[in-house]
This record gives structure tokens, sequence and C-alpha cells, in this order.
């Protein structure tokens, strides 16, 4: 196990990596337990306040995500430096990322149904690290050989085509598919060959007289809705929870 953490982790120079998703996620576990404890009124944590004004974990996290990411820019990959600040950077992060939804509506969303954004995104940020962090390369410039890369206009090619097929999947409305269609090429594939999801870009410019293809695509996206969207609430309850109610309290989400 030793050799193969030496091997495969510590000599490319991935352990910064690791360490900043490894603070990422525990930051983010320990963020939503925290808060989930203020909104119930249980233990010694409260919500900070300055003044008068609340202030959000998400300010102390874009500080740490500016100090770890300049720090890990000016630091040796190999080096202690790189490591201490991976660290910094990944517990920023985990604090900024866990009110995603709050930045993206600029209003105070944490536990609101928009707040499942904040989950959906650090999961989804999970994944992709973690995949770049097993070897995977952006638009499957991994999967080539060493003469293929040598080979310049192969090279171009391969990253033009990865690049059309991820585009293709995003303005069919498969926005999950494009993101790890850039890092799996398949994934992409799958997304740009399959029917468009209605209301997508490609659905109002290609299905506009295409009854029959419209209609699959309804039914399709009907049915894979109904089957997931169920599984990826329990989810996110299980991790925000989002559906937990506090007696006597009001609506007022700590953060």
């Amino acid at each position: 196990m030793g050799h193969w953490f030496s091997r495969n982790i510590v000599e490319p120079g991935k352990l910064p990596m690791l360490l900043a998703l490894t603070s990422f996620v525990l930051t983010f576990l320990v963020t939503r337990t925290v808060t989930r404890l203020i909104r119930a009124g249980k233990g010694p944590f409260r919500n900070v306040s300055s003044g008068g004004l609340h202030i959000h974990h998400v300010v102390p996290g874009v500080v740490l995500t500016v100090l770890g990411g300049f720090g890990a820019v000016g630091s040796d990959r190999h080096g202690v430096g790189g490591a201490v600040f991976a660290v910094v950077f990944g517990i920023g992060v985990g604090l900024v990322l866990d009110e995603f939804a709050l930045i993206l509506h600029l209003d105070d969303v944490y536990w609101s149904e928009d707040g499942r954004k904040s989950v959906e995104v650090v999961v989804l940020t999970t994944a992709l690290v973690g995949l770049a962090l097993s070897g995977f390369s952006p638009l499957g410039v991994n999967d080539m050989t060493a003469d293929e890369r040598q080979d310049r206009a192969a090279f171009i090619l391969s990253l033009a085509l990865n690049f059309l097929l991820v585009l293709v999947a995003l303005v069919k409305g498969k926005l999950r598919m494009a993101v790890f269609g850039t890092l799996v090429p398949f994934v992409a594939i799958v997304g740009a060959v399959r029917l468009a999801r209605p209301g997508s870009w490609w659905s109002k410019r290609f299905y506009r007289r295409r009854h029959r293809a419209r209609a699959r695509s309804r039914i399709r996206t009907y049915r894979h809705d109904r089957r997931w969207t169920k599984v990826r609430r329990r989810f996110q309850d299980l991790i925000g929870g989002f559906q937990e109610r506090v007696p006597g309290r009001g609506p007022t989400p700590p953060s």
C-alpha cells in the first residue's frame, strides 16, 4: 500500500490535490453538521455576527481560498508548503461551495429548495476532482499514446472532437454529462448521441418540425426524472438535512 501511494500519489506530485480534496470534503461535512446543530438549537455552536451583521461562512471561505490558491501556485508540489496551502485551499473551497446557492441567487436560500444546488455542486466537484486524481485528463488526453501526442495533428484533432462532443451534450441540455464528459469521453459520446432534453437549445432548433422526436424526448425525460429525482433528493436530504423540521423555530436559516 505504501509503495502504491508513493508511486501513484507522491511521485507524480498529486499529494497536494489529495490533501485539498480530503480537506474540502471534511470541511463540507463538518460545516453541514454544525449548521444543522445550530438550526436545531443543539450544542455550543451559534451564528457569527458582528455589529448586528450576520457573517456567512462563505466570507472566511473566500479568504482561505485566496490564500491557499496563491500559496499553492507559488509552492513546490513536492514540498511541505504546497501540502499546507493545499489543505488551506480545500478548507476554503468547502466553506464557499457549501453556500454556493447563496452566491448564485444572492439570497439566503441555505435551507430552501434552491439550497439543494450547494449539495449538488459539492458532490459534482468531489467526483470531478476524484476522477482527475485517478488519472483522467481533460478531453481524454490520457487515452492517447505517446506517439499520438507527438503527432500534433492527431493531438489537436482528438481535442477538437472531444470538445465538440462535450459542446453537443451541453446544448442538448445534459449539463452533468457534459461536465463529466470533459474527463471521460465516453460520457460525452452518450450525451451527444441521445435525444436532447425538452426546452434545450438543440430541441428548439432541430426538433421544431420533428414531432415524433420531440414526443420521444419528453417521454424519456419524464421517465428519467421520475426514476432518479427521488433518489437524488433523498441523497441531498441525507447530506444537507433539508427535510429536518425544528419545532418552534422560524424559517431564518443559520450558516
